[in-house]
């Protein structure tokens, strides 16, 4: 198995160049995987699948009626991001993040962006990531979103492009991880003459992040928790995984009760006050004498511990209003508003369904864009355009006229591809990357990431819970 009958096919390969020849920094692992034996690259991907099975690294998908749990694929091939690219994609990402927590605060405070009507009140105040409670809120040095992944494609052009941001609950740092300690036992002699930046220090940033969220409330040793909805939620493998990263406690909601305004954890030993709660439980089922007062997996009275500054949450609820994929169109605005720079990372060009102008040329070229719903995520209600059916546009252009506040459509991207393994063969295959980012004292950006893959062949839909897979990021030193 090599790469002499390897097709990029007008795309952009990650991997290999427009004339078919290897990119100069992906030598050394090209030449590795060449100088295989016949089907040995497909032995080190079944041995890395199992890998994956016996560490238990799975996930959920609801509804699944094939089983609750599952690995994401891995490919074993890993994407490489050269040393220059790395580091304007850094320099972009902080400046995002940094753009955006300011928003977030301005939203739940002053309004001073829509009293300037950079951004319309009505977009904002209609969007069900607006949560009235959260205003006035005023979070510990200032940091709303701690802990962030951004989704990344690249364009044929070679270009990046921020495709959305995930500033609640984001997912999928313990396959990165995981990934790295497999990926580095399948390619060492290419990993050590490439000079790849490393991963594994991520749990300990983690902490240093949460831990400075508690300095701001003047606690030096804090007490952290992760907090899960439970073995049936579909990361409940990477909640584990974290709390083990940072030596922290791993709790759901039951084993914490609220007291004389302070979150206390139930222990063997008695109550123990908590300083700071990564939560990994959406903002509606946060506090039910809040937020649902159906939910069964939340605190009653954290919120009103969080007001009072008697407790730290990572991330602050409310700050899916920046989710909101119809406030991802106004952006590149945000940054100038905010820091009076232009977005060094673009957004994909985006037409607002809400604005009549704009509506009307997306109903009129459905087939060749994508339309995607704004507060859904994972693949779901959106539509494909260039793949789409008769009956599915019809369809879409009814939601459309019906809630046009609910859409945006964007260009299809052909977007870049890269080796992986299928079957016996290596084929290109589309994909997109999650860097993530922790706001701490600075802004760290990790030096990788996950690279999420489309497995079918065609297929622009990289989600776990749509199929796809995962590979490996390898960020280079070298430019």
């Amino acid at each position: 198995m090599d790469f002499d009958k390897y097709q990029t096919k007008n795309f952009y390969d990650e991997l290999i160049g427009p004339d078919g020849k290897p990119r100069r920094l992906s030598m050394p692992l090209i030449e590795q995987i060449n100088a295989l034996p016949p089907k040995e690259l497909r032995r080190l991907q079944k041995a890395a699948e199992l890998a994956l099975y016996q560490q238990g690294i799975t996930f959920s998908v609801y509804g699944d009626k094939k089983g609750t749990e599952k690995i994401i694929p891995f490919d074993i091939i890993p994407r490489i991001v050269p040393g220059d690219e790395w580091a304007i994609l850094e320099r972009g990402l902080k400046q995002r993040i940094e753009a955006l927590n300011l928003f977030i605060d301005d939203i739940y405070n002053e309004q001073k962006i829509l009293k300037d009507k950079i951004i319309p009140s009505s977009l904002i105040l209609s969007s069900a990531c607006y949560l009235k409670q959260c205003k006035g809120l005023k979070p510990p040095n200032g940091v709303w979103i701690h802990i962030t992944g951004t989704d990344l494609v690249r364009d044929k052009d070679g270009k990046y492009y921020v495709l959305e941001d995930n500033l609640r609950c984001p997912s999928g740092i313990s396959y990165v991880l995981q990934n790295r300690s497999i990926q580095k036992r399948t390619f060492p002699k290419a990993f050590a003459a490439m000079k790849v930046r490393p991963v594994s220090d991520y749990g300990d940033h983690l902490y240093n992040t949460l831990r400075h969220a508690a300095l701001g409330r003047g606690i030096k040793n804090p007490n952290i928790i992760v907090l899960t909805p439970g073995i049936y939620n579909s990361a409940y493998f990477e909640h584990t995984f974290l709390a083990q990263q940072m030596g922290v406690t791993l709790a759901e909601g039951s084993d914490l009760v609220v007291i004389d305004d302070h979150v206390m954890l139930r222990t063997t030993k008695g109550y123990e006050k908590v300083d700071v709660v990564y939560r990994r439980i959406d903002d509606e089922f946060l506090d039910p004498k809040v937020f649902r007062k159906d939910s069964l997996l939340g605190v009653p009275g954290i919120m009103e511990c969080y007001r009072k500054g008697n407790v730290t949450l990572a991330n602050a609820p409310g700050t899916g209003i920046a989710d909101d994929k119809a406030v991802y169109a106004y952006v590149p605005q945000i940054i100038k508003y905010y820091l009076g720079e232009d977005a060094i990372i673009p957004n994909v060009p985006t037409f607002a369904c809400w604005n009549k102008k704009e509506r009307e040329y997306v109903l009129a070229n459905l087939k060749s864009l994508v339309v995607k719903a704004v507060n859904l995520s994972g693949g779901y209600g959106m539509l494909i355009g260039p793949k789409s059916t008769p009956a599915e546009r019809k369809d879409f252009a009814a939601r459309i006229a019906k809630n046009p506040r609910d859409y945006i459509a964007q260009p299809t991207l052909s977007l870049s591809r890269t080796p992986t393994v299928c079957g016996e063969k290596i084929e290109g295959r589309h994909v997109d990357f999650r860097p993530y980012i922790l706001y701490g004292k600075s802004i760290f950006v990790l030096p990788g990431g996950l690279t999420r893959v489309a497995l079918t062949r065609g297929s622009l839909v990289v989600n776990s819970s749509q199929g796809g897979g995962s590979k490996d990021t390898w960020v280079l030193e070298d430019a």
